[in-house]
Order: structure tokens, then C-alpha cells, then sequence
């Protein structure tokens, strides 16, 4: 457990945790100072340029922002001095002075007003300054009123350092300053994805959702009432509160949950209003007598009453189990299937499945998510014993180094891929990218392996095989846990049996004969070759197409995975092109592109319209 740190607030004593501000200690003592620019929420770190939350330490000249100030032992501080008020209340009239009168402001109940009565503040001594900001409703989500804007700063950080967006930003200088997207775009045009983290960090209401706001840009809905939830889309599982009026979710607002700390996604925070859509079915539904199923009919969503009429649920539900049990009845139980949805929890998956094979009689069951999960369920099973995953995604800001191979988190699982970006913004992890096509997370990473499609098991295997030749691995670790795993010398190159070549920019390798093989084979390619061979893809050119890789890399080619029906051409500096591996790991080009040459021994066909290169 850390120290704590005494010191005196407002003439008690009181302790301090490591790291903790004279802000948050006054907090958790029930001591209110106002704050702008500061947000005590996840990702944020304090800026101190508002000066609202100014205090006083005995000895020392200038007030400090108790926001961003760490107190140290024997520290005198008072929150309640005459001087420290007056400062307070001079920072909150010139914010004031500014802004347009609390009737009239686009958002009466934003945190500036609730600050201002804090601190004694209702109206202003200073004259308003002369400017005219024409409103930016450009986005379908949000609206910019940046006559309200007090640039505070909170967007641009939750823009730039809590989603990593790099949208908003500061442009202009004195007071023409202001808060502009990308290159002072409006924000519809702008790169934004709207993420909305800004809309939910904005205190003055500059930022609004337009759910919220009239034709006038005012603030138009109140909730009634707040319901807490989970986000009905990915697998996250971010927390968020819903604020609904009349019984109908008007906003929603990221929560302080594990999964994403008050984060959500566009999705998340703007895409609740297929709840009451007039196409949604609310009630269940009859075809018509008369109207049977035709290919070629199609059915207005707005009218369905054309093909269909209103029914009671238990009317419904008689129907469609009569019609399952005719079909059992006809056909037999196994004409009957079920298919499940990711929509649903996991104990209605659990009764979906047993209503499939108890009441249908079938194990016709599947689920959507097998389709795209079951290649790593089934690798987190052969490894790790469970399909679960095996750590938060919060865990990638710990991590030294982060590799991503067939996924697009920003895209499928943004708020995910916040935490990857936080981890290399805050802590420059090393990001490696492993993807045929560029992505957005692409210019965060360190290197992005653009590999040919289709050769994305070779890459691995050959990364694999680093790893336990170099020993790079933890050989106890693995013979504790692992099962017929063969690790150590075995399986190492000697560095006797290599030798460096470098001509024309072209990194080639020369290994001797090893001791007691003929034909120069050490273990590890002998095994690899029965992987291979094993999903089919050698089968009996397993020696023709080793000595293929032998005689491409004494002439300076590579058999690339994704051209087996194409010949070979020269790649030029391909260790540093794709793999970035330097003279460090002398045999790392022989091993990789050996492999490689062995997944293609068979290829042998010529590429249309080039000379005849033929592979013996």
C-alpha cells in the first residue's frame, strides 16, 4: 500500500493518496470547488487552463488550480480564503460576460450554469464581446454552437486523447481563436465519426446532441427520466444510461462501466431511434387467407396490412408451433433446424438450444456467431482451455507490444480500439498491424504488414518459428503447460551453419550441412514439412519444393504464398519491406522464405503474357 500524504485543507488535516490532486482529496471530503476545464472521468487528465478552481497555499506567492496541483506533506491550503474566492468569481464573470443570458442559452441546464451558482456567479460586470458565430447544424447527429463555447478545451481532448480521433483541435490566434474541425471544416464535412465523446465532455452546451434541440438551437427535450443498460450492438459491453421523455430514449450517455469507461461508438450513443420507428413490428402478425408466398411479392414495411393482419400473441404462438409440428409430424424431427442470434443473452441461447433439441427433437442448432468466432474459439480452446476471452480490451495499455491480424477493431469494435490507440498515444507501444489492406488504426502503428492475401498462415508460422528458434520463447513455461512440445537446442540453428550475404540489395542466406544429414534437413523443417503436408498443400513435392527455396534464394527471388499459379520475381530489400528484420537474425530470411517455398513447392505455372520462367 502507498504512503499517504498529510497535509491541511481549509484547517483540517487530511491525507492524500500518491498521485492524487488537491481537487480530488477535496471531492472525496465533501469539499465543492468549481471546475471547468476538468472532468473527473476516465482518460482525462486535468488541463488547468480555465483557472475556476483556483485555491491558496500558505508561503507561496500565486494561487495555484487545485485541479492539476499534487499536495505535499505539511502542505497549508485553504479552498474558502478571500483571495481564492475572488479569483474564482473574476474567472466565472468574464466566462459569463460571453455567454448568452441562462433563458436564452442552448442549453439552460449545462454544467456551466450549475458551476457559475457554485460560485456565487448570476451575472457579469464586463461587457459582452462583439462576435457573431452562425450555428453549424451539418451533422445528423450533433449540433456546433460555438457562441457558447468558453474553449475550455474538454473536446479537443476528448477528440485527441480519450478516442483518438484527431478531429477538433485549436486553429487561430488571440481572440480569433476558436475550436475548428480538421482544417475548419463544418462538422458534417469533417472526418468526424461520431463518436460523440465530445458532445458528452462539452459544459456549456456547444456541443449538443440533436435529439435534444429544436430549429432555433435550443434545447427543446428534458428527459423524465434515466435508465441504466447495456449497448445492444457488439460484444463490448459498454454501459450506458438511456434518458428518456414520455417513454421514448431521447439520449444516450456513456457509463462508467469495465468495458469502456463512459466510451461509446456512434452506434452506441446515436443509434436508439430504430426503437420507435414506424416500420418496427410491435405486435405479431397473420398472413391473410388468400394470400399465399410468392417469390416475386413483396411487401410495402410501411402497409404490411395489405399481406398480413394483427394478432394476438397467443395466437401467433399456436400457429407457428402448429406448423413446426406438422412439420415433424410430415418429415421427421430432423427437418427441423434453429439457428441463434448474438442479439440475445447468453441463458437465451441456452433456452433456444434446448427448446431446438428437447421440443423439436433435433440437434439441427447453430448460431451466427460461429461463423465468424469458431477459428478462435477453437485456438483459445487448444490453448487456453476456454472459448472466453482472456483479458479486457483495457489490458492493451498495459501491453508492450500489440500485434492485430484479421480484425478492424475501429470499425467492428470501436470503443476496443480506443484503449489500443490510448496505449500507443500515452505509453508508444509498438502497434504491428498484420492486414492485405490498410485500416485507420494503420496510422498508429508502428509497422503495418501488408501481406498477400491468402498468406496469412505462413506469416504466422513463420513468426512462430522465430520465436522458438531463437528461443525467444519461455521453454519452462511451455513444458510445464503444453503437451509433446519439443524445445531447445533441437531446434535452434547453430550460428556456425549460416552465413550473411548481401548483393544488390537483396539479403541472401547460405546454410552448410548440418552434422549427419546429407541433405542438410534439421528437425524443425522436417516437421514443418508434416504440417504442411498434413492440410494438403505439398503433398509429394516436399523435396523438390525445398530444394526450390534453396535455388530462388542463391538467385534472388522469393516464392511469394498468394503465387502459387504466377512465377517468381526479384523483391529487392524484402527482409526490411515486410518483416523489418536486420542483420540480427542472419537466418531469418533463409528460414521464412524456405517455408514459404514449401507451401509452393507445386506452383508451376506461368503468369499470362510474360516470358516462360520456369520453376524446376
Amino acid at each position: 500500500m502507498s504512503e499517504t500524504i498529510r497535509f491541511s485543507l481549509d484547517g483540517h488535516e487530511v491525507e492524500a493518496q500518491a498521485g492524487e490532486t488537491i481537487w480530488q482529496v477535496a471531492k472525496r471530503l465533501g469539499t465543492s470547488i468549481p471546475h471547468l476545464c476538468h472532468r473527473d472521468a476516465h482518460g482525462y487528465r486535468p488541463d488547468g487552463n480555465c483557472r475556476a478552481c483556483m485555491v491558496e497555499i500558505k508561503g507561496e506567492r500565486v494561487l495555484a488550480p487545485s485541479c492539476r496541483r499534487e499536495p505535499t506533506a505539511g502542505m497549508e491550503v485553504s479552498s474558502q480564503s478571500t483571495r481564492a474566492e475572488k479569483s474564482r468569481t473574476l474567472v466565472m464573470e468574464l466566462l459569463l460576460a460571453d455567454q448568452p443570458a441562462q433563458e436564452n442559452a442552448h442549453d439552460p441546464q449545462a454544467e456551466f450554469w450549475k458551476q457559475a451558482d457554485l460560485a456565487g456567479v448570476q451575472t457579469s460586470r464586463f461587457p459582452a464581446k462583439q462576435k457573431s458565430v452562425a450555428p453549424d447544424p451539418s451533422h445528423p447527429a450533433m449540433r456546433v454552437n460555438l457562441d457558447a463555447c468558453i474553449q475550455c478545451g474538454l473536446c479537443v481532448r476528448a477528440c485527441r486523447e480519450v478516442q483518438v480521433n484527431d478531429v477538433i483541435g485549436m486553429a487561430y490566434r488571440h481572440d480569433a481563436a476558436k475550436i475548428v474541425f480538421d482544417f475548419d471544416d463544418t462538422m458534417g464535412q469533417s472526418t468526424c465519426v461520431a463518436c460523440g465523446e465530445c458532445v458528452q465532455a462539452c459544459p456549456t452546451g456547444a456541443l449538443m446532441p440533436a435529439s435534444l434541440m429544436d430549429d432555433t438551437q435550443k434545447r427543446a427535450v428534458t428527459p423524465d427520466r434515466q435508465v441504466d443498460s447495456l449497448c445492444p450492438y457488439c460484444g463490448v459491453g459498454c454501459q450506458v444510461t438511456y434518458e428518456v421523455k414520455d417513454d421514448k430514449i431521447v439520449n444516450a450517455v456513456g457509463r462508467d462501466g469495465p468495458a469502456n469507461h463512459n466510451r461509446l461508438c456512434v452506434k452506441g450513443r446515436f443509434g436508439f431511434d430504430y426503437i420507435a420507428h414506424p416500420h418496427r413490428l410491435t405486435k405479431p402478425l397473420v398472413r391473410l387467407d388468400g394470400k399465399a408466398k410468392h417469390a416475386d411479392d413483396s411487401v410495402d414495411p410501411a402497409n404490411p396490412f395489405t399481406h398480413f393482419r394483427e394478432a394476438s400473441w397467443e395466437e401467433a404462438l399456436d400457429l407457428a408451433a402448429r406448423g413446426l409440428k406438422d412439420i415433424r409430424a410430415a418429415q421427421g424431427p430432423r427437418a427441423l433446424a434453429g439457428f441463434g442470434s448474438a442479439k440475445g443473452s447468453n441463458e437465451e441461447a441456452y433456452l433456444f438450444q434446448k427448446l431446438v433439441r428437447t421440443g423439436f427433437g433435433s440437434n439441427n442448432v447453430d448460431h451466427c456467431t460461429r461463423l465468424c468466432h469458431a477459428s478462435s474459439v477453437a485456438a483459445l480452446m487448444e490453448g487456453l482451455s476456454s472459448g472466453a476471452v482472456s483479458a479486457p480490451f483495457e489490458a492493451a495499455r498495459d501491453a508492450d507490444f500489440i500485434m492485430i491480424i484479421g480484425a478492424n477493431p475501429a470499425v467492428n469494435h470501436p470503443v476496443a480500439a480506443t484503449f489500443i490507440k490510448n496505449a500507443v498515444r500515452e505509453r508508444h507501444v509498438k502497434l504491428v498491424i498484420a492486414d492485405p489492406r490498410h485500416q485507420s488504426l494503420s496510422r498508429h502503428a508502428w509497422k503495418h504488414l501488408a501481406f498477400r492475401p491468402g498468406s496469412d498462415v505462413a506469416l504466422l508460422n513463420a513468426m512462430l518459428h522465430v520465436v522458438v528458434t531463437e528461443g525467444l520463447c519461455d521453454e519452462a513455461f511451455l513444458r510445464e503447460r503444453a503437451d509433446h512440445v519439443a524445445v531447445g537446442e533441437s531446434l535452434r540453428h547453430p550460428s556456425s551453419r549460416l552465413g550473411v550475404h548481401r548483393r544488390a540489395g537483396v539479403e541472401r542466406h547460405r546454410r552448410g550441412p548440418a552434422p549427419g544429414h546429407a541433405d542438410a534437413v534439421v528437425p524443425h523443417q522436417r516437421q514443418h514439412r508434416a504440417n504442411v503436408d498434413h492440410v494438403g498443400q505439398v503433398g509429394q513435392r516436399q523435396r523438390s519444393g525445398r530444394q526450390q527455396g534453396r535455388r530462388h534464394l542463391r538467385q534472388g527471388r522469393v516464392l511469394r504464398p498468394a503465387d502459387a499459379d504466377r512465377t517468381l520475381e526479384p523483391v529487392p530489400a524484402l527482409d526490411q519491406q515486410l518483416f523489418h528484420a536486420g542483420a540480427s537474425r542472419p537466418w531469418l530470411s533463409t528460414m521464412k522464405w524456405y517455408t514459404i517455398g514449401l507451401v509452393n513447392g507445386a506452383a508451376r505455372r506461368r503468369l499470362p503474357g510474360r516470358p516462360s520462367r520456369e520453376v524446376a
